[in-house]
Parts: C-alpha cells; structure tokens; sequence
C-alpha cells in the first residue's frame, strides 16, 4: 500500500509557496465589451476589487479598466473620461458582521442605470464569492455565455504534518479557505454531486483504505467501499449513479466502475503494472486513463466492454495526469528530464482519440489539470522561476490568470 501510494504522490504531489505570480491576458479587444469599476463605499477595499477584475478579465467577455476609480454610488454621474466605456458597474461594499454588496450596471455613453442589485452574506470570510456572483450575474444579464464556474467551490487536499492532512474548501482565487475535514490522513477529495453539497474521499485511518461519502453543511457521511491497497475516486458518472475507482486489491493498481445503486463493481482494466485516474469520455462508454504498460506514464483509452487499449498520447516520455470533459482531454506532459533539479511540465488539450493537439502552456512545472464543470476553463496548478500559483485558462478566449498561493503540499484537487 505504501509502495502504490507513493507512486501516485510522486506523479499527483506539488509543492506551493508563496511568491507573486504573473498575469497574462491574451486581448481581443474588437469581441469584449470596455468597462470600468467605480467604487462608492465608504473606504476602498484594494482585495475586493481586484477580485472584481479578475472576474471580469477570466470571463473573456470584459476588457476591464484597471485603474481605481471613487465616485458616488447612487447617482448617475459619468466621469467624462469613462464616458468611451461601454459599461460602468458602481458598487458600494459595506462589511462588519456580514458582508453587504451593493451594485448598479451604466452605459458609459449616458449613465442609463442597466441593472441593479443587492448582495448579503453573514460571513466576511465568503466575501470573494459576493464578487465572484455579482459578477456572473451582470454577465448573464448582458446575455454573454454563462460564467457561473466563478461561483462554485475549489475542494483540495493539503498536507498537515506526518500521516495527516486536511481537505479544504476554496474559491477559484483561493482567496476564502476553509478546512472541513482534519484528524487522520483524508486525501482525495471529488465532488459527488452537481451542487457541490457532498463529496467522496479516501480516508487512510483504519486497516484499509476506505472511501467515504460527506455532507459538507450537516457533516453526515456514509461508508461506500473499503479495498487492500489503494483506493481512488477519481470520477463520477453524470448521473452520479456510478464511480471511476482505482483500486489495488491483487498488488497492483487497476481501474474499476461502482454501480451505486447495486454495490456491484466491474474491474475496467486488468495490467500487472499502474492503471490510475480513470476519467469517462464518449458519452461514458469508454475512459481514459493513466497508465506505465509503455513503462512510462502516458494517457491511453479503454472502452468499458472491450479490451483493446490505445495511447492518446504520442509524444513525451512522462504524461502523468489528465481530465476530461465530454470527448476533450487535458494531460500534463514532462518536456525535461533533471534527475535533481526542478523539470518543465507543460499542459495539452486533445480528444479522447489523440486528435488536434494544441499546448496550453509553455514554462514552468504544470500539473493536476482540472476541467471546469462546462468544460470551458481549465484550472492547473504552476510552479516556475516566479514560484508558485492557481492558474485558470479560458479556452474559448486564450485568457490566462494566475493567483499566488501560499499553501504548502498539495495532495489532489477537485473543482
């Protein structure tokens, strides 16, 4: 067990410290409307509306001013210098108990208020997920592709001390972090339903591996499976009926399907070696998959019913994580090969039959690629000269954002 368990941190483990991280924003400036931020409240608070911004710039919607501006947020005074601004979103942020958000859209051309309304929350804490809504909100009122990815919770599993980690909750800028599982080795967080209300993990406390189902607001969790080894959820089906497990009950890691409703379990793979990370693709009949049968790790792909397995990948000697959503794959490749210094692992996106590869990245150690629930972003974790960070890249637009991260030892991630 400790064998296979390294072997999967050794692939699925990075570091992170805190350093500034860079910005960049490939601009296409004729498909994304100007706006800018005027900011009513009482004092200005700088996190806040950089959060606004980055909303705003990851969306691939705005081309946002990042100049601060202060203005009265009730009136309908324009800034004769805005005026050339498509939009004007004043806000007033108030925060003591709770946090309050005010929020009114203008054309920039006229001051025509365009859409008002008001936020509130009882917690300070959860301040960037009022941004993020507000947000999401006027995009959607403005009848541009759906964003609401902003809203939803980053789940991840961060080393504690020996033998023990705990599984936290975070926005997408991991600004708001909260710790909902501690005591015990607990790693593998993957949300288990749509609504972000319960999630799988794997906790390490008892004889075996044994994976268990949470309720992240009442706590109450429900055992699903135990297995000798290593035991992994590392999908779950769009109907959450059924589960992508890696399990290692015969010595060496291989792929299995849970039938929820009946317990029953169908071994997928059967390889004297590591099969891991099993994520469905076309229309959940097959999967694709980690896999050493080439004596390296590479992405292949398994129908479900049929035997017959074939690499995704035809480049790199070390491609060691992947996702997908639909027929789309993500994958990390390794592009050097320093025995003891750090090594560039950048990010690919394919299909499920290996076709059309384009880079995502091209410096530093990208790993855990994560697709974003309409598959539109993609979230993975940088390390490079600069340090280390959360990056998203919009696909649609090529926009890229990255947030410094002070966290150190990151196990596995969920979004």
């Amino acid at each position: 067990m400790r064998r296979l368990l390294l072997l999967w941190t050794v692939w699925f483990t990075t570091n992170l410290l805190a350093v500034d991280a860079t910005l960049k924003i490939e601009k296409d400036v004729e498909q994304r409307a100007r706006i800018a931020l005027v900011d009513g409240s009482a004092e200005h608070h700088e996190k806040f509306f950089d959060i606004l911004l980055s909303d705003l710039k990851i969306s691939g919607h705005f081309l946002a001013d990042g100049n601060v501006y202060k203005g009265s947020f009730s009136d309908g005074f324009i800034d004769p210098k805005l005026k050339s601004r498509d939009y004007l979103l004043k806000y007033n942020l108030q925060l003591g108990s709770g946090t309050t958000l005010y929020i009114r859209l203008l054309r920039g051309a006229d001051g025509t208020e365009l859409f008002k309304k008001s936020y509130s929350i009882p917690d300070t804490a959860k301040m960037p997920f009022v941004a993020h809504k507000a947000i999401s909100d006027i995009n959607a009122y403005l009848k541009y592709p759906d964003i609401s990815w902003l809203n939803r919770y980053v789940v991840f599993t961060r080393y504690a001390g020996k033998q023990t980690s705990e599984i936290v909750l975070a926005d997408y800028t991991f600004t708001y972090q909260k710790p909902i599982i501690r005591g015990g080795l607990n790693v593998f967080p993957k949300w288990a339903d749509g609504n972000q209300r319960t999630l799988y993990y794997t906790s390490y406390k008892g004889v075996l591996p044994t994976l268990y189902k949470i309720d992240i607001y009442t706590g109450n969790k429900s055992k699903i499976i135990s297995s000798e080894g290593m035991l992994v959820c590392s999908d779950v089906s769009k109907d959450y009926s059924k589960l992508l497990l890696t399990m290692a009950p015969h010595g060496h890691a291989d792929i299995y399907e849970l039938d929820l409703s009946t317990g029953s379990k169908k071994r997928v793979t059967d390889f004297h070696g590591i099969d891991v990370n099993g994520k469905y693709v076309d229309n959940e009949k097959s999967i694709v998959f980690i896999s050493s049968r080439l004596g390296y790790a590479n992405v292949f792909r398994k129908a479900i019913d049929a035997p017959a397995v074939s690499p995704v990948v035809y480049h790199g000697r070390n491609n060691n994580a992947c996702d997908t959503h639909d027929n789309k794959v993500v994958y990390s490749s390794r592009e050097s090969s320093s025995s003891f210094g750090s090594n560039t692992f950048n990010l690919y996106l394919t299909s499920s039959r290996g076709g059309d590869t384009r880079p995502l990245t091209t410096t530093g150690s990208n790993q855990f690629p994560r697709f974003s629930q309409d598959g539109s972003v993609v979230l993975y974790i940088k390390q490079s000269s600069r340090g280390s960070a959360i990056g998203y890249i919009n696909l649609a637009s090529s926009q890229s954002l990255l947030f410094p991260v002070s966290i150190n030892k990151i196990q596995s991630i969920d979004w």
